[in-house]
């Protein structure tokens, strides 16, 4: 057993953080060109692919008395034919009823007992198109990491998967209870030599520590600075069902607005959003007045040599869309010139503090903090909105070219919505998730999304 089989912190929590109501699982919709591959050849092919990614051939196993963080074991029954489905759309075969399908899907919890993954390879699509839906859960991939693990299964060839030779995976011995224990209690023993390392590292750089601490003790700060405005569609009581949907843009649109304003393709996307949520609010009869939303805005800090890994690393920003500005060019000006100050406050360097605190935590104690995470987050952000840069050249799966990939984010701790951006191949893809119930009108939110980018494209990038 080695120390990469441990789960981080953060993986960890997003286990301890899952429910009934909460499934933590990311996802995506690929649309692709047609006809569909065979459903055996498809099979082969994943199989073949996960030889290089060994995780998804493993489950989590907690440590007896959860005396340490749960480990990773091969599953010694794995079954392909679990994790691949196959299923096909009525007539007419509309997006809207893949959207459906794609919500029903994201809404089940994924097994804890079984590698925490699907995937659903849907035929019936108007046009000839065929879709795969994914769904791994966040305790074994961020988005960075995530876009990574799809050139393993996508290629730039469409001929590179003419020839799939057999996997040539073994399942490894799974270590018994009292194995487990025995780690599970030297790994507990070595924490406070941990926290001797980083005292000494404090002792022999103590300006460098200085600074670093002064950075993060800001940062801290301003995450507890100010609480969300509740609103009734944001906030709120999750029931366990799922609505999905998607808004599309020309990313050379977006880049165009970017270089008009002199600012970053982000600024424009939050802005955009900002936006949507204006004229969403205001469909519904709440007030905007002035509001801002309260967004928490992942940050991956994974390094270069690090894409490819699994697990997450990431931190995050809270960033105030100012959904009370009528006017779009404000928005944008507002929301590139905080988070220009965001970046260089270190709310990000002090929540990723808070993250790495939780390294040094008892597990038993972390299952409790998650809990209590649950209570009290809703009080904290309005939504989350996590933008993930993707490949820009085509990509193909067993030569059927990929058109389009639209991304899942969960919501959870009393948020009602969260939107993920994905950019591939000059196109940009919105996926937005709401709980069914409390968001009955989720289109609406993703038409007003590509209304609110016309917007800034008419006032910045006209024709």
């Amino acid at each position: 057993m080695t120390a990469t089989d441990r789960l981080s912190s953060l993986d960890a929590g997003f286990l301890h953080l899952e429910n009934d109501t909460q499934p933590m699982h990311v996802g995506s919709v690929l649309l692709f060109e047609g006809p569909a591959p065979d459903y055996q050849d498809f099979c082969d092919y994943i199989e073949f692919r996960l030889d290089s990614v060994p995780r998804y051939r493993q489950r989590v196993r907690r440590m007896p008395l959860d005396v340490a963080r749960p480990i990773w074991v091969d599953d010694q029954h794995f079954s392909l034919a679990y994790h691949l489905r196959h299923t096909a759309i009525p007539q007419p075969g509309s997006e809207e009823q893949l959207r459906l399908l794609a919500g029903r899907v994201m809404g089940q919890r994924l097994d804890l007992d079984r590698p925490l993954w699907e995937i659903w390879l849907v035929e019936g699509l108007r046009d000839g198109r065929w879709a795969i839906i994914s769904k791994v859960h966040h305790a074994m991939i961020d988005g960075i990491s995530g876009n990574d693990l799809l050139e393993i299964v996508l290629t730039r060839d469409p001929a590179a998967s003419d020839s799939i030779p057999p996997s040539t995976w073994r399942a490894r011995a799974e270590p018994s209870r009292v194995e487990l224990a025995a780690a599970g209690l030297a790994w507990s023993l070595r924490l406070p030599g941990e926290l001797g390392h980083a005292a000494v590292g404090v002792w022999r750089s103590p300006l460098r520590a200085a600074r670093a601490g002064a950075i993060r003790a800001y940062g801290l700060a301003q995450l507890g600075r100010t609480a969300a405005r509740p609103t009734s569609v944001l906030n709120g009581p999750l029931g366990p069902h799922r609505r999905w949907g998607w808004a599309r843009a020309d990313l050379a649109d977006v880049k165009a607005v970017k270089n008009a304003a002199g600012c970053t393709v982000n600024d424009v996307v939050l802005a955009a959003v900002a936006g949507g949520f204006r004229s969403f609010l205001l469909a519904r009869g709440e007030p905007v007045g002035h509001e801002v939303i309260r967004s928490l805005v992942p940050v991956s800090i994974r390094e270069p040599h690090e894409h490819g890994r699994l697990g997450n690393k990431v931190t995050a920003m809270f960033a105030e869309l100012p959904v009370g500005s009528p006017d779009p060019a404000e928005r944008l000006r507002a929301v590139a010139r905080q988070l220009d100050r965001l970046k260089s406050s270190g709310m990000a360097v002090g929540f990723e503090s808070m993250v790495a605190a939780a390294d040094f935590v008892p597990p038993t104690l972390m299952v409790l903090g998650a809990r209590v995470s649950t209570v009290v987050g809703q009080r904290v952000v309005n939504t989350v909105t996590t933008n993930i840069p993707g490949p820009q050249y085509p990509l193909y799966l067993l030569g059927h070219r990929l058109l389009e990939m639209f991304p899942y984010i969960p919501i959870g701790q009393g948020i009602r919505i969260s939107i993920g951006i994905v950019s591939y191949d000059g196109h940009l893809a919105i996926g937005v998730t709401g709980d069914y119930e409390a968001v009955p009108d989720l289109d609406r939110l993703c038409e007003e999304i590509e209304t609110s980018l016309a917007e800034l494209v008419a006032t910045f990038a006209p024709e």
